[in-house]
């Protein structure tokens, strides 16, 4: 066996501190442990996140794709990389928005900086964005709005040290096991109380000291209620408010009555009670995409750094704080230019345009003027026509998207590269494929959702002829313009050392990180401006507050709840939910069982038993305005009637969900719509394509 190397975990945001040991023929990993000295989480780790990290499992690609004759055969690297810079640089001679490119929170630091050079720099276009935008948009816009800068201001470190918890709109116990059991530790010493706002009881909501269960689609409702009883009950830190917070009063003047509120998200005052009394205390507020994944996700993501500005949670201990979805969302955000440059840089910064062209070496007019429409609106392009060429990297847009049939369509529309290490949904739909490298078989840096960046390490190789998809990047990106990489493979530690003297003096300074740091101390958390600087609670300075804020003030929202995109109604009478389930892992290509089954619908048995004749040997059909899909189904109380809550992992549930999105984030409405349900009656859909033999 080889020596045990250190890296990060990919599989969630966690950023749980690994060593991992591959064979001694360098083929694949064959044992991974908990790394003791890892600063972020100190050892711990969730099976999944081993198990999948040396079994990466599913369908590997192992050599290049193009489609000749209606199928897609095996061919070279020279061949597919020729056929790709060709269809686009005849695109971009058209306009650079003839090309889309679709990136991931999957991929390194590394990658994500280089596919943005590319996206921006070689190609020009503003069709650019990150699936990261469909879990973490509207998280992203309430930072900039509140704090005029993104990114949460709590660490790991105060977990331990906050006496209320309240996750509100996730699962951290199926989603971050690692971070949930710190959470439940923390609640359960001394008088802690864990407080869960979800409409399902989760896993994590019965583990909960209390669980307050509002309707879907009315979070934003909820929040405003709970901010109106901390005023009314005389529970505001007026020193905190009057010190370090701008447009408090016209905040508490657009609060709705909050009986009217309460009402509206279907919950009793005195729960309401429950949830301002509990601030009071130490308060860490979580969230996740219950929260973001909604018309209303900026707004009501704003309405709870409200009620941590309100109380005084704000400071060791307290705060409001994402939980980030994606291993590497944080860092794609940071490094991947798609709605700020490196560092978050403002992107119609003229100061910060001219200092990215003149480090890629490109011209300052080919930089575009705006970020773009986002994931969701970029597809909608592609169904119209408007873009000849997508390019996906490490990211499954047909099975992962609301309104799928719409995306399948779309991607039908475009000329479609996908790069990628599994044969996803989306391969399917590919001209040309481009095999990719995963965990354990690829070098870089990543940052975990509290900011902190480590290394990610190859100890095994690729397999077949894979390549690490930052080389893929580096070799198209200089078939357009030439000279923008060295001539891969590249050194992933020069492509860092290019990518934080960009951050350098920035609100997320990475300059004094470097790969030799980090293989001193693991991680490092941003912003650190010096090689013995290292980020904490954000905006805080000993005792005092700098915001980001024109004003150095943090600031207050009027946000008010508006009426879901698509309410109930006699022909639609059902709520659906999405979430995750235990161990399966986001659309499920390395861990779906039975894939060609029906996937599970939670159900409650009220509403099975109002629906009888629509159900045959346990099996049923949730139909939307959109599509619909057949589905097994498990009778369970844990999803209160009228609802039916549906797994996120297979392909097929997006069939169902609204394309709507949030007018600030661009982020999709993908926790709500309505639904009815069908006697069976199975809809077709695409089978894996068959691949001629390599």
């Amino acid at each position: 066996m080889t020596e045990r190397r250190p890296t990060t975990c990919m599989r969630c945001a966690v950023g749980c501190g690994y060593r991992q040991e591959a064979a001694d023929d360098d083929r694949r990993v064959v044992d991974v442990s908990g790394d003791p000295a890892h600063p972020a989480t100190g050892g711990r780790t969730c099976q999944r996140g081993v198990s999948e990290t040396v079994d990466p499992g599913a369908d590997r690609l192992t050599r290049p794709l193009i489609r000749r004759g209606g199928s897609l055969r095996p061919t070279d690297w020279d061949t597919a990389l020729g056929v790709v810079a060709t269809r686009l640089i005849e695109a971009i001679r058209e306009s650079p928005d003839n090309v889309a490119v679709l990136g991931s929170g999957q991929q390194t630091n590394e990658a994500a900086y280089a596919l943005g050079k590319v996206t921006r720099g070689a190609f020009g276009t503003r069709y650019y964005d990150a699936n990261t935008t469909l879990c973490m948009a509207s998280a992203v816009m309430a930072y900039h709005q509140a704090f005029g800068s993104d990114g949460p201001p709590p660490t790991y470190d105060d977990v331990p040290a906050a006496d209320t918890h309240v996750v509100w709109g996730a699962n951290p116990a199926v989603a971050h096991p690692v971070l949930h059991s710190w959470i439940e530790n923390s609640a359960a010493a001394g008088d802690g109380d864990l407080i869960v706002v979800d409409p399902v009881e989760t896993r994590t909501a019965a583990a909960a000291d209390r669980h307050i269960a509002p309707e879907p689609g009315t979070d934003l409702a909820l929040a405003r209620a709970v901010l109106a009883r901390v005023v009314e009950r005389g529970a505001v830190d007026e020193r905190f408010v009057e010190r370090h917070t701008e447009g408090y009063a016209e905040a508490v003047e657009s609060l709705p009555a909050a009986a009217d509120a309460a009402a509206t998200a279907d919950v009793p005052l005195e729960r309401v009670d429950e949830i301002a009394g509990a601030l009071a205390a130490d308060s860490l507020i979580y969230w996740g995409m219950g929260v973001n994944q909604s018309i209303q996700g900026t707004g009501t993501a704003r309405a709870i750094i409200d009620l941590c500005l309100a109380t005084g949670n704000m400071g060791p201990g307290s705060g409001p704080f994402s939980l980030t979805g994606q291993a590497n969302s944080m860092g794609n955000r940071v490094c991947a230019s798609k709605r700020t440059w490196p560092g978050h840089r403002p992107f119609d910064d003229p100061d910060a345009r001219r200092d990215v062209a003149d480090a890629w070496d490109v011209p300052l007019g080919r930089l575009p003027d705006d970020p773009g429409p986002g994931f969701v609106r970029i597809v909608d392009e592609l169904a119209r026509g408007n873009v000849d060429v997508c390019w996906t990297v490490a990211t499954n847009p047909a099975a992962g998207m609301p309104d799928a049939g719409h995306v399948e369509r779309a991607l039908d529309e475009a000329f479609l590269i996908v790069q990628d290490a599994f044969r996803s949904d989306t391969v399917a739909h590919a001209d040309v494929v481009l095999p990719a490298a995963t965990w354990g078989e690829s070098e870089g840096t990543t940052t975990n959702m509290e900011r902190r960046v480590s290394r990610v390490t190859a100890a095994a190789d690729p397999p077949g002829k894979a390549r690490q998809d930052l080389d893929v990047i580096a070799a198209i990106g200089n078939r357009i313009h030439p000279g923008l990489f060295d001539d891969p493979p590249l050194d992933p530690g020069a492509v860092f050392d290019e990518m934080r003297a960009l951050t350098a003096g920035t609100t997320a300074d990475l300059s004094g990180i470097s790969y030799d740091r980090l293989a001193d101390e693991l991680a490092v958390r941003w912003p650190a401006p010096s090689a013995d600087a290292e980020g904490g609670y954000r905006y805080r300075d000993g005792g005092d507050w700098s915001f980001e804020t024109p004003s150095g003030r943090a600031r207050f929202s009027t946000a008010a709840h508006a009426e879901v995109p698509e309410p109930v109604d006699g022909e639609y009478p059902l709520t659906l939910t999405t979430g995750r389930a235990d161990g399966v892992y986001n659309t499920g290509v390395r861990t779906r069982d039975g894939a060609d089954g029906a996937p599970t619908a939670r159900i409650h048995p009220e509403t099975i038993a109002r629906h009888l004749e629509a159900f045959d040997r346990g099996e049923t059909v949730i139909a939307s305005r959109r599509g619909d899909v057949r589905v097994a189904v498990s009778a369970n109380d844990d999803v209160p009637p009228g609802m039916i809550w549906l797994p996120i992992h297979n392909g097929a549930i997006n069939e169902l969900t609204l394309s709507a999105v949030d007018p600030d984030s661009a982020e999709p409405n993908l926790k709500q719509c309505a639904v009815r349900i069908a006697a069976p009656e199975r809809r077709g859909r695409r089978d894996p394509e068959p691949v001629a033999s390599e």
